[in-house]
Parts: C-alpha cells; structure tokens; sequence
C-alpha cells in the first residue's frame, strides 16, 4: 500500500482515543476527519471521574502537546481512596499523595480540551456510520445514516465496545462477564447527606463483598457518583422497571440488606433513575491478521472489565497511532502494522490485569483482596 499526497485518514468516534489520535496527527501537521455519531459534543452526559496515570495517559497528552491544559481541570483531592467493609467500618484510607501520578478529572473536561484543541470542521457531528466497503488498495468507501458516502485511505475505529468497523477486522464480539453496575448520583451531598458523604471521604471510596459492592467517587459541586456493583446474570435484572425509579432503587438496595445505612443511601438517596450498565468485554487475547488500511483503537479493539485503564489506553492508543504515521508519512500500511504489533501485547497485559482487580473487587475474598493489594502500594 502505497499512501498518496495528502491521504484522507478517518477516524469513526469522537471519544478519548479517537480524539488524542487526530490530535497527535495535528500536532505533526497531518490531516485527519472524526465521525461521530453523537449530534454535538454535549448531547449526552459524559461520565464521571478518571484517574489518569502518568506512564500511559499522561504519555498521551505530552504527546498532544495538552499536558498543561490538562493540569487545570485536576480535582484535588481526588486520589483518596477509602475502602470499608459493609457496616461503614475503615479497612484503608489512603491519603491523595498529590505526586501527580494518578490524578482525577471528569471525563467530559478531559473530552472537551481535546476537542478544543482541534482545528474546526475536524469533527462530523451526526455522521453515524451505517457501512463499510473495501475498495482498492487499502482504501474504504464509508456510508453514513446522513446519506453522504465517502472514501478513505486510512479507517481508524475508534468507535467502542459495539464497533461497526471491528467486523472488518475480527468476528469476535464482546460477552457479557457476569457483573453489572447501577449508576446513581447524590447532589448537594454535603449539605443533605453528611453521614454519607463523611464515608465516600475526598476521593474514591470501595464498600466490597464478594458478588457485590458499592463504588463512589466525589466530583466537585459536592456530588458523589455511585456505582453500584452485581455479579448477576442479565435475567436477574430484566424484570426490574428501570424507569420507576424508587422500585428500582429498593430492589438493588434489598441486595444490600444489613449494610450500613450511609452506604445504601448512595442507592435509594439518588436522584433521577437509576442506570443499569451490564458490564461487556472482549476476550483478553484479541487480535486480528493486518487488514490492509484499517484498524482499531481503545475499546473497540480491547474491551476490558473497568478497572481504571480503559480510557488511559484508548488515549495511548491514539498517540502511539499518530506517532506511528506520523513517523511513515510515505507508509500508512507500514504505520499502522508497526502500530499493531505494540498495541496487542500491551493490550493483553492489561486485560489480564483487569480481570484480576474485579477478582479483588468481587471475588470470594473481597474486601480483603483489594486491602492487600492497595496496602502494599503504598
């Protein structure tokens, strides 16, 4: 594959990865264009707070030249981590160390310097991708709901966990792991729930059990966001009416029965309904034999289980992509195999490492698995 002057690189996705890898290729002085699904940068709620590590999705951001910018939207404090068991008792506290290393910010602060520091027309809002076909020399022909079709030389999915650019690549889609969370929130949590918000603490705050567990993080504005966490299969939770919020919020909480009542407040305190969010995730080996013109990125290429890493790698992804052309602007097949053989080793690695925190999280040791191993970070 031989890249023409000036080759069209398209990116499906406007998430973290696909961002940091248009951003990167601007830094270098390399065109590319964003699809995304999404109508605006702020039609949906972005999610909450992110630690992001030095050693990957700091690297990233150096390397988008946002290092600074991303110093601003820091939540201090935020790295405190509390983790109690079931009646409201200290197992660890953990002070933030403020050394910079994992700090915390909200998603969509992160999400929104990126876009901010992209030439305008970089993204299509509204472009939601309908098709693919493999044309020429490596080329595709991109159809989208809109009715427009066009053609480009590099394909990036950066489009997530249910990727429509993936089935050029694998036939492998994700499975559902086992575990779901329910997502709530408790606003002006200082004023109306003291008790509640004494536990969380300033950071993040673990209450585990083995199959269950109750996650919460403090954003700032004095608001906790809950994650509440089942090992159920999906037909447990299909008969629960997700929009009669105060049915859904008694049923979780009954799993909870006998637990403090500061930590099942993070439950039925909430306000709006509760979000039901089954937990998918790619097999931890993934990879696919070089397709030429195409690849993937963050989730769309290595779902995992959360456990802190995903947006860091998606955002690794896109850099060490963007360094990759960049470094064989004449070469994008070359670029992107060279890009591929360091994405799935490392990828591996993670996913591994993912499915062994939910075992701390979740497994028959909970709470004491995490305790050590957050212990001996210290």
């Amino acid at each position: 594959m031989t890249t023409r002057p000036n080759p069209h690189i398209a990116i499906v996705g406007a998430g973290l990865g696909g961002l940091t890898l248009a951003r990167v290729l601007h830094v270098h002085g390399i065109a590319a264009t964003l699809y995304e699904a999404e109508p605006s940068a702020d039609a949906r709620s972005q999610g909450g707070q992110l630690d992001i590590h030095e050693h990957d999705g700091q690297r990233a951001l150096a390397a988008a030249g946002l290092l600074e910018a991303f110093r601003t939207i820091i939540h201090a404090g935020g790295e405190a981590t509390r983790l109690l068991d079931q009646h409201g008792g200290v197992l660890l506290d953990k002070a933030d160390p403020g050394d910079g290393r994992r700090p915390e910010v909200l998603r969509g602060d992160l999400r929104n310097i990126l876009i901010d520091s992209l030439p305008a027309g970089t993204i299509r809002w509204g472009w939601k991708l309908a098709g693919v076909t493999p044309l020429a020399a490596g080329s595709h022909a991109l159809g989208f709901a809109n009715g427009h079709t066009i053609e480009a030389d590099a394909l990036v999915g950066a489009d997530g966990a249910w990727s429509r650019v993936r089935s050029l690549l694998s036939d492998v889609r994700p499975d559902y792991t086992g575990v779901s969370s329910i997502e709530t929130y408790l606003h002006d949590a200082d004023r109306l729930f003291p008790a509640v918000a004494e536990a969380v603490g300033g950071g993040g705050m673990f209450a585990l059990a083995p199959g269950k567990g109750i996650v919460a993080h403090r954003e700032a504005g004095s608001i906790l966001h809950c994650y509440t966490q089942l090992t159920r299969p999906l037909s447990w939770f299909a008969p629960i009416d997700f929009d009669d919020s105060e049915v859904a919020k008694a049923r979780i909480a009954a799993e909870f029965d006998g637990w403090a009542p500061e930590l099942t407040a993070l439950i039925t305190g909430g306000e709006g309904a509760p979000v039901l969010r089954p937990i998918y995730a790619l097999p931890a080996v993934h990879r696919w034999d070089r397709v030429p013109g195409v690849t993937l990125l963050g989730d769309a290429a290595h779902l995992s289980p959360p456990a802190g890493d995903g947006a860091n790698l998606a955002m690794l992804d896109g850099a060490e992509l963007g360094e990759a052309i960049a470094a064989r602007p004449d070469d994008l097949e070359g670029a992107l195999a060279a890009y591929e053989a360091a994405l799935f080793p490392r990828s591996e690695a993670a996913a591994v490492d993912a499915r062994e925190v939910v075992d701390l999280c979740l497994g028959p040791r909970a709470p004491f698995g995490l305790v050590e191993f957050l212990a001996a970070e210290q």
